[in-house]
C-alpha cells in the first residue's frame, strides 16, 4: 500500500489574474520588461500585449539591463520577505500590496532627496510648540510608520 499523495501547488496562475485583481493599478502602464526566461512563453506575452503593453526582452546573459527590477526585487525581499514567514498566496498578495503602498507613499528615496514618490499629504506647518507623532503599523507590524500630527 503506497502513501498518500499530497496535492501539489498547482498550475500557475496565468498572467491574466494580474489584470482581473489590480488592473486599475496597471492602467497606466505602457510596457513589460521581462528577461529571457524559458517560463515566458509565447502566450504569456499575448496576454500583455492584448492588454496594450509593449513586451520588452532584456539582451541574453546581461543582468544587468534589468536592473530597477533587480534592485526592487532585493528591496521587498530585504525589507520584507526575510523578515516574516509566508503560510499562503493570500497574505503574500496582502503584504505586498501594504508593502507596496508603504514604499509609494512613505518610504523615503535617496533619489528623491528623501521624499516618497508619490507623498500622502503636506506636513502641517511647524510653530515651535509641541510636535505630536502618529504612528501607524505596516504588514502585520513589521514595518511602522511615523507622521507629523497636527
Amino acid at each position: 500500500m503506497s502513501p498518500p499523495t499530497r496535492p501539489g501547488p498547482g498550475p500557475p496562475k496565468p498572467p491574466r489574474n494580474l489584470f482581473l485583481r489590480h488592473g486599475d493599478k496597471l492602467a497606466g502602464s505602457r510596457a513589460l520588461v521581462r528577461d529571457r526566461g524559458s517560463q515566458f512563453i509565447d502566450t504569456f506575452d499575448e496576454i500583455f500585449r492584448t492588454e496594450g503593453l509593449k513586451i520588452l526582452k532584456t539582451p541574453v546573459h546581461t543582468p544587468v539591463a534589468n536592473t530597477f527590477a533587480e534592485r526592487w526585487i532585493g528591496t521587498i525581499r530585504r525589507e520584507l520577505l526575510d523578515r516574516t514567514i509566508i503560510w499562503n498566496q493570500q497574505q503574500l498578495e496582502r503584504l505586498t500590496i501594504d508593502y507596496i503602498e508603504h514604499y509609494n507613499t512613505h518610504r523615503p528615496h535617496r533619489s528623491l532627496d528623501q521624499q516618497s514618490p508619490e507623498p500622502a499629504e503636506a506636513p502641517p506647518p511647524e510653530d515651535g510648540r509641541h510636535l505630536r507623532v502618529v504612528k501607524s503599523s505596516r504588514c502585520h507590524g513589521l514595518i511602522n510608520e511615523y507622521r507629523k500630527a497636527a
